[in-house]
């Protein structure tokens, strides 16, 4: 058997977990699968590369030498692929884009305006609940351009390299059925809240640290958080039998109001990243100033928050040129 990248990979994984059985979840195989291929990569490298006991799988002498080198060849094939992808697109940049998102509320305003401006141009689009998903996919050359978002002052990870943009800054909302006591209120306090269920779509990154900072800060710990889709979401707040954090340009749905919470607790940023180094850091200017016009044509629906923006300039686009992230 001549060794592989993958076997490489099968190594590293059962390195890091210190286990057979969970490095065989990690990788998506059966663990009598991945206990046949080690003992197939211990016969080719002549010799065990783990002692294996109750307490999971350590390194032996060779298996250090060997996860020594495939921690040097794996990342270094990897950049040889990221960077062979972004060379392969670059002679058609210009006439493809490729945008990923996340809970994205302007992609398809944004896809509109491309086509309207550009109507020979490709585009393609791709949904992921992991934003680390998309960078990864950015960095990779497989994706242009990520549109995602961020709870607060947080950043993306910079494991990618990817430069991020900010297209707009939002308070964060609460999503309440019209039959809601609150509803009938222009704003409501996240302790008013507190004996609430809510409900989140995967993704939603404010339902992470932020939410549950907010919520100490206010006094109380939330209740049950349900997870399901977006149309999931809808449907648990339309029944009465949860509420929901939304953004400022969720769109309108019959039976639900918006309500925004007293003292902004949250803001969601939505950001646009690409790699400087693809063919797509040629036109990510253009692209970014057409996020900021989609976002824009996005507040038409919302006109009391419209009228709040007036008053509150910190949020709402950002201006010309964004503030660069990273």
């Amino acid at each position: 058997m001549n060794l592989e990248l993958r076997h490489l990979r099968v190594v590293c994984a059962i390195a890091e977990t210190g286990s057979v059985t969970k490095a065989a979840s990690t990788l998506g195989l059966a663990q009598p699968a991945l206990t046949a291929q080690l003992q197939r990569i211990e016969r080719t490298l002549g010799g065990p590369l783990f002692e294996r006991d109750r307490r999971g799988a350590r390194p032996t002498a060779l298996g250090e030498l060997v996860l020594a080198r495939a921690r040097v060849l794996l990342p270094a094939m990897k950049g040889l692929q990221d960077e062979a992808a972004r060379l392969a697109g670059a002679d058609d940049s210009l006439g493809r884009y490729r945008f990923g998102g996340v809970n994205s509320p302007i992609l398809g305003r944004l896809v509109h305006r491309l086509v309207a401006e550009q109507p020979q141009a490709q585009i393609t689009t791709y949904a992921s609940w992991s934003a680390g998903e998309l960078a990864g996919l950015v960095a990779g050359g497989r994706l242009d351009f990520a549109l995602t978002g961020v709870c607060g002052d947080a950043t993306p990870s910079p494991e990618f390299g990817l430069c991020w943009r900010e297209v707009a800054v939002d308070p964060v909302l609460v999503l309440l059925p019209t039959s809601h006591p609150m509803a009938g209120r222009e704003e409501v306090g996240l302790a008013e809240l507190r004996r609430e269920q809510w409900v989140a779509a995967p993704g939603d990154g404010c339902f992470g640290d932020c939410f549950a900072a907010a919520c100490a800060r206010a006094g109380f710990t939330p209740r049950k958080v349900y997870e399901t889709d977006v149309r999931g979401c809808v449907d648990l707040v339309d029944a009465g039998e949860a509420v929901a954090l939304c953004q400022a340009t969720f769109r309108p749905v019959d039976g639900l109001v918006t309500r925004r919470l007293a003292g902004v607790p949250l803001r969601w940023r939505l950001l646009l990243g690409w790699h400087p180094e693809s063919p797509a850091a040629r036109v990510a200017e253009a692209v970014l100033e057409t996020a900021v016009a989609a976002y824009t044509d996005s507040l038409a629906p919302h006109p009391d928050y419209l009228a709040w923006l007036l008053h509150h300039p910190e949020f709402g686009a950002r201006p010309a040129g964004g503030v660069r992230i990273a």
